[in-house]
């Protein structure tokens, strides 16, 4: 087998890695993307370049975070079509951001902690073992190239049934994707481990998310040493995404949602932008998190009035090689819909987000 040949095996095996389970699909993306150039090269289908490319944007919006389908991640990579160029920014320039930091960071502490009073006030919805969490969301991601600039695809239908048995599963749950720009359409596909993953952070269950401490500091030094950070990603911004992954892709008790808001507020450089708007075109305050050393920043997404969490969008603050210079739109979702229901297809009458 040649090198190129060997580069190719080795990105298969990344993606097949029980680890990728708490993979932000960002990461899945710049595999993927690895992967397809790769396999261009054995192709000869282009030229070898540097075989170190650029840090690749990371993103946790484009897929579920924790539950990411291998054959799913793959294909996406085959079938990524050129669309139009979109970017998008909002909020003061980065300058007078900077300037302005320390009030934004006071503004989104004391948000969260709103957020999370409201949190706590809200209906429990238990959710037993035998039962399946099911989330309906409306996505937009990146179908750009490796080398390309930003391009993305037309908003399409996400729904996960996340399997909530506590005992060690290869079969984590199941991905049904509908609409334009939808991986394999209507089909639904097994989100599958090439190892069994126990209920915990790559695999999320109500039991789990119960067992977590209440009390923002202890759950945030348990965060802190449990989430695995990406390549060029820091520690904070590894928590902080992990955190926006459990709280819009679950369901947990309301004082579990509440100490993630509290233990979010005391992550340094979480601030405050008073609008956003979703892809549903839901328009509320946000959450976000600029990342240095990734280059990306983070945005949660809250009814203004209810404080409900609406989704979230991810930008690339900068990218030579891509020629960004300002905050471009990487991906963006919204949550619809939650459910408990007894089997994965069932759609059961659940509180719309």
């Amino acid at each position: 087998m040649n090198a190129d040949g060997r580069r190719t095996e080795d990105a298969l095996e990344l993606l097949s890695a029980p680890a990728e389970w708490d993979l932000p699909p960002g990461r899945h993306l710049h595999y993927k993307d690895v992967l397809m150039q790769q396999i261009d090269q054995d192709l000869g289908h282009v030229p070898a370049s540097d075989p170190t490319p650029a840090p690749a944007p990371r993103r946790r919006l484009t897929r579920p975070a924790v539950l990411v389908p291998l054959a799913s991640t793959v294909l996406a990579g085959a079938l990524a079509v050129t669309l139009t160029v979109t970017g998008g920014g909002h909020g003061p320039a980065p300058t007078d951001r900077t300037a302005t930091a320390g009030a934004h960071a006071r503004s989104a502490s004391v948000t969260l902690n709103r957020i999370a009073v409201a949190a706590m006030a809200s209906d429990a919805t238990p959710v037993r073992d035998d039962q399946f969490v099911y989330v309906r969301s409306l996505t937009v991601e990146n179908k750009g190239t490796f080398e390309g600039p930003v391009e993305l695809g037309a908003p399409h239908t996400v729904e996960t049934w996340t399997s909530q048995d506590p005992r060690p599963l290869k079969t984590l749950g199941w991905m049904r994707e509908s609409g334009k720009d939808a991986v394999m359409p209507d089909e639904t596909i097994p989100i599958e481990s090439s190892d069994a993953v126990p209920a915990g952070i790559d695999h999320p269950t109500y039991a789990w998310l119960s067992s977590l401490p209440t009390d923002p500091d202890a759950l945030l030094t348990l965060l802190r040493r449990d989430v695995r950070v990406s390549d060029g990603e820091s520690r904070e911004q590894a928590v902080f995404s992990l955190i926006g992954d459990l709280l819009s892709q679950t369901l947990m008790p309301p004082r579990n949602t509440a100490a993630l808001y509290k233990a979010a507020a005391r992550i340094p450089g979480v601030e405050e932008i008073p609008n956003a708007v979703d892809v549903a075109g839901r328009h509320g305050i946000a959450i976000t998190r600029e990342d240095a050393s990734s280059a990306t920043r983070d945005e949660w997404i809250f009814d203004k009035h209810s404080l409900a969490f609406l989704g979230a969008r991810g930008f690339i603050t900068h990218d030579k090689q891509k020629g960004i210079t300002s905050d471009t739109l990487m991906g963006s979702t919204a949550v619809l819909r939650r459910a408990v229901v007894d089997r994965h297809g069932e759609k059961s009458a659940g509180a719309d987000s």
